[in-house]
């Protein structure tokens, strides 16, 4: 049996949490630097990985399986792809510098904070790498508890009904897909014995009728529409975002954002095909209009905090509009750009705490101006963030929303226009906010201090990495291609067969409606008997 490399990397963080449970509380120094050691051994892990996976072969590597409840049919299954390869990278890029951001900021509690980051880390990875689906359920619930606390215990003094909010809305989501993954255990009875493995459920997928689809994909679609959050379940974002403290903001925006988006390309796409073909013009609609919501509330946002959340989803929209095009190039891009815009939303999110914490906790527009003269390094970062907000060329912005655009224009040509054309927004609104924040005359007299070199030291990575994808992605998509291609040719002969059954069923309609019924001594195709 070779190295356990995936249940370490999962469990480490866990370890970690572990280890301080047993530490004094006192010793705030050696609690941090325990956390964030266990924090860059994942991201160590995980960047070793990502030089040992083999792109070209593409699949399922490093897997692990043992029976964990046998009577059951259930598993303790992990594997690694492309696709949870990136997303597994982005977790350990994030995570050690959202221990390192609050540093100072974090004064209270330092020891249950550090526990439930590295909790949550825990429980993140474990849904990217998760190949059963009790194991991922369990996962994906153990999500909320660290989050709950984190926003509630070290959020602002309104944090505790948005944090509340949150817990509510995810766990209702998530009660309708544990109720698929119930009714997924006995449907695969007949069809050759009762698992929860997912790799088993999806060689059972012609098996199971369009009507059997329908009702267990929109219920994992519930569950994952709340979690990135897609319109019009995005109600809970906008307070949990704002009253969370800034690593909850970011662990929220650039991880469990993440894990709604991949579970659609990992579980509801792959193994509803045919229901998920006929919902995919739907859902590309809502994904637009959040595309669209997202920019025009956005704009009309004088909280900086407030502003980047409703770009959050602004920005989510058009990955998931690239996700449900399933095109090889779009979905590629779909996940790429996951990457990005956690790169992106958690450098905007601490550039803007640094702003708001040298104000006294202001983040009003109004509140300032002209800090371009007492703040020109983190003017210099900002700008580099925002022009990657905004997809200019040679930042990792532009690659994947150019792939997304262009994947979806050769599926749904009228959706990537559209989808393209409200990319003008998102400029409009991060020109805007630049301008006000950086470059007009100062509204406040208060001193601004720049960045010291710690909080640079934060940023600096951020930026390297912005500029790395965005300048050489060769091997990023290197990493992506065989894996993207393996999840399309699961779904594109069943999605064509759902499309040719939708239209089906619509060209009957309409006949029967302009024509009527047909004469009963008519042959079906038309022909007198």
């Amino acid at each position: 049996m070779s190295f356990p490399i995936l249940s370490l990397i999962v469990f480490l963080p866990a370890a970690g949490a572990l280890l301080i449970g047993l530490l004094d509380r006192g010793q705030e120094r050696l609690i941090r630097t325990v956390a964030l050691g266990a924090s860059l051994s994942v991201f160590a892990l995980a960047v070793v990985l990502f030089f040992a996976y083999d792109g070209a072969r593409g699949g399922m590597q490093f897997v692990e399986q043992a029976p964990w409840v046998p009577q059951l049919g259930i598993g303790y299954h992990l594997g690694l792809d492309g696709i949870s390869l990136l997303l597994l990278l982005l977790t350990g890029f994030i995570v050690p510098l959202a221990l390192l951001a609050p540093w100072e900021a974090i004064t209270e509690r330092v020891k249950t904070f550090s526990i439930m980051v590295l909790l949550l880390e825990t429980a993140v990875i474990g849904v990217f790498l998760s190949l059963d689906l009790v194991l991922f359920y369990v996962f994906w619930e153990s999500m909320l508890i660290p989050m709950y606390f984190i926003i509630g215990i070290w959020g602002t003094p309104k944090a505790g009904p948005a944090a509340l909010k949150f817990l509510l809305y995810t766990m209702a989501g998530s009660v309708f897909m544990l109720i698929a993954i119930i009714a997924l255990y006995f449907l695969s009875g007949p069809l050759g014995g009762r698992s929860f493995d997912l790799i088993t459920l999806q060689s059972l997928t012609p098996g199971w009728s369009l009507a059997l689809q329908v009702p267990l994909f929109l219920a994992f679609t519930i569950a994952f529409a709340v979690k990135v959050p897609l319109w019009p379940f995005h109600s809970w974002l906008p307070a949990a975002y704002t009253e969370a403290p800034t690593t909850g903001t970011v662990l929220l925006a650039a991880l469990l954002s993440k894990a709604g988006i991949y579970g659609f390309i990992r579980f509801a796409y792959p193994l509803f095909p045919q229901a998920a073909a006929l919902f995919t013009p739907w859902l590309m609609g809502l994904a637009l209009i959040g595309v669209i919501y997202g920019a025009l509330v956005a704009a009309a946002q004088r909280d900086l905090k407030r502003l980047v959340a409703y770009s959050s989803i602004s920005h989510l929209g058009l990955v998931l509009l690239g996700v449900f095009a399933l095109s090889p190039i779009s979905l590629s891009g779909s996940t790429l750009q996951m990457v990005n815009h956690g790169i992106i939303v958690a450098a905007l999110f601490w550039a803007v705490a640094a702003i708001s914490g040298r104000a006294g906790g202001a983040r009003t527009l109004d509140d300032f101006g002209g800090l371009m003269r007492p703040m020109p390094r983190l003017a210099a970062l900002f700008t580099v963030f925002m022009l990657a907000a905004i997809a200019l060329p040679g930042t990792n912005g532009f690659v994947g929303e150019f792939m997304i655009l262009l994947g979806t224009f050769t599926q749904h040509r009228v959706y990537a226009i559209i989808g393209a054309a409200t990319v003008i927004l998102t400029a409009i609104y991060m020109l805007w906010m630049t301008q006000r924040v950086f470059h007009e005359e100062p509204r406040s007299q208060k001193h601004f201090a720049d960045l010291r070199p710690r909080e640079v030291a934060l940023l600096i990575p951020l930026v390297l990495v912005i500029f790395w994808i965005g300048i050489y992605p060769k091997p990023f998509l290197g990493r992506l291609n065989s894996s993207v291609q393996q999840i399309v040719r699961q779904s594109s002969v069943q999605v064509q067969t759902g499309y040719d059954l939708l239209r089906s069923q619509v060209y009957r309609l309409t006949r029967s409606q302009v024509n009527g019924p047909a004469p009963a001594n008519l042959r079906p195709g038309g022909r007198p008997r």
